[in-house]
């Protein structure tokens, strides 16, 4: 048997993935990753130097080095088959929900008492497992979907408990309690915005499924009205998101009281005018709006680039959204396009809501920027998510370049 024969049998053919991947894809990717590694610099030295011991740099090296390492894990999962990842996710699941529960069981770290949102790895980092409970979710469900599509549109039946039932039925009940279980697990990490996340990706992927339109309108009207009693009764929600939901209501611009972080990001908003004040030229983040680099980022962006940098930025996200759809819709494979599809949605819900709650729009519930927001975890799940779109390009049936 020659070497060559022996090499073919060694690499699946199905493990790594072959073809040229989509260029426009990857462009808004670095694109946004390099404004953001920017952005976060900016509006992070001021809080690092009062914060780390004159270390005004510390937040940036540590997000640089983790978006290093994403890249290379963006670069890993590009050159993976697709196919390998469906053999992926049961274990991505299962997963999941052990580091769901066992985030509860271990204790909050210290100052965030009550919020077990966090697993810490001493002397390494710290990590969200609803950050990695949200891809599951898209996993599970871009494969499932994949895999019963045609039972899910037709009059199939199937057995369930010994009853005889709607294929269309069976699964949106199915799909119900997958995503509910999820929401139930992050909801009790005190974590109202991961749980509307995941929510929001569950209801979006079936709706891809192609489930009765009924089904949506009756769940949107109970959101509306589940939002409607949550507004009029925020005792019903927990202790710390109840101040949130006052403070949106009331519009109080007392500098001292809780809205101090939501007048501050508009004040910041409205200093950027047209063009802005400059990259590094902001005075909100001068400790008015609190740790700037995470959550209301976006309002630094716009003081320092103004109307035009941060309507740039926003049309950067429609492009990137836009284009993972378009590579999923030209992929034949149901859990390919399901994949793509629904990693896209992630990254724009959750831009959208962040914006939407910065300019305060929404009650501040917490939503991160992707690819500008400090966090770990969260960029290189992000690029290691943009990979798999990346993967995905490489058998979908357009023009890459």
């Amino acid at each position: 048997m020659s070497a060559e024969v022996k090499k073919k049998r060694r690499i699946d053919p199905k493990i790594i993935a072959h073809g040229g991947m989509d260029i426009p894809f990857l462009i808004l990717v670095l694109v946004l990753l390099t404004i953001g590694l920017t952005m976060m610099f900016s509006a992070s030295y001021t809080y690092c130097y009062y914060n780390n011991n004159g270390d005004s740099l510390y937040y940036f090296k540590r997000q640089l080095f983790f978006a290093l390492v994403g890249l290379a894990a963006m670069f890993i999962a590009s050159k993976i088959h697709y196919v390998t990842y469906r053999a992926l996710v049961k274990p991505a699941v299962l997963l999941s929900y052990f580091l769901l529960v066992l985030v509860l069981i271990l204790p909050a770290p210290s100052g965030f008492e009550g919020f077990h949102r966090w697993i810490t790895i001493p002397g390494v980092t710290s990590f969200q497992p609803s950050e990695i409970a949200k891809l599951a979710v898209i996993l599970y469900m871009a494969k499932d979907i994949g895999d019963n599509y045609r039972a899910i549109n037709s009059d199939e039946r199937v057995k369930f408990r010994d009853r005889d039932m709607k294929a269309h039925d069976y699964f949106l009940f199915k799909y119900i309690l997958f995503v509910g279980s999820f929401c139930a697990l992050i909801y009790l990490e005190n974590h109202v915005s991961g749980t509307i996340l995941v929510f929001l990706f569950g209801l979006i992927m079936a709706w891809f499924a192609g489930f009765d339109s009924k089904w949506f309108i009756i769940g949107i009207g109970l959101v509306l009205v589940v939002a409607v009693i949550v507004v009029l009764n925020p005792t019903i929600l927990p202790e710390h998101a109840q101040p949130r939901i006052y403070a949106w209501l009331d519009k109080d611009y007392d500098p001292q009281g809780t809205r101090w972080q939501t007048n501050n990001a508009l004040y910041a908003i409205g200093s950027g005018g047209l063009f802005g004040v400059g990259i590094g030229n902001s005075k909100q983040k001068q400790l008015y709006v609190s740790e700037p680099m995470n959550d209301f980022i976006f309002s630094i962006v716009c003081e320092e680039l103004g109307v035009i940098g941060a309507a740039i930025i926003m049309i950067l996200f429609v492009l990137l959204v836009w284009r993972g759809f378009y590579i999923g819709m030209h992929t034949r494979d149901k859990f390919a396009a399901l994949l793509a599809m629904g990693i896209s949605t992630q990254v724009g819900l959750q831009a959208a809501l962040n914006i939407a709650v910065v300019t305060d729009v929404l009650p501040n519930t917490g939503i991160s920027l992707p690819f500008f927001s400090y966090g770990g975890t969260s960029i290189m799940m992000l690029l290691g998510e943009m990979g798999l779109i990346l993967g995905v390009s490489r058998y979908a049936n357009i023009k890459k370049s």
